[in-house]
C-alpha cells in the first residue's frame, strides 16, 4: 500500500505502449515537451514587462529637455487701412 515500485511503472508503461504503439507514445512525448516550452516561453514573457518596469526610473526623476531658442518675431506687415479724409 506503499505506492508503486518500479516493477509497477515498468509494467504500466509495457501497457500503454502495447495499447497505442511507440510511435504514438514518442509523438505524446513531444507534443508533451512542445507544451512545457511553450508554457514556460509564457512565463518568462509575462515577467519581463514587470523586470522592465522596475527598472526604469520614474518619470519625475528624467531631466527635461530644454526648449528650442525661440526665433525672432517679424514685425507685422503693414495693412493698407482706407484713410477717412481720402474719397475712395
Amino acid at each position: 500500500m506503499g505506492g508503486f515500485s518500479m516493477i509497477h511503472w515498468i509494467v504500466v508503461i509495457l501497457v500503454v505502449v502495447l495499447l497505442f504503439g511507440a510511435g504514438r507514445v514518442s509523438n505524446l512525448m513531444g507534443d508533451v515537451a512542445k507544451g512545457i516550452k511553450s508554457f514556460k516561453k509564457g512565463m518568462a514573457e509575462e515577467d519581463e514587462p514587470a523586470r522592465r518596469i522596475a527598472d526604469e526610473r520614474p518619470l519625475d526623476a528624467r531631466p527635461i529637455p530644454a526648449p528650442p531658442p525661440a526665433e525672432p518675431a517679424a514685425p507685422p506687415a503693414p495693412t493698407a487701412t482706407p484713410d477717412p479724409d481720402r474719397p475712395a
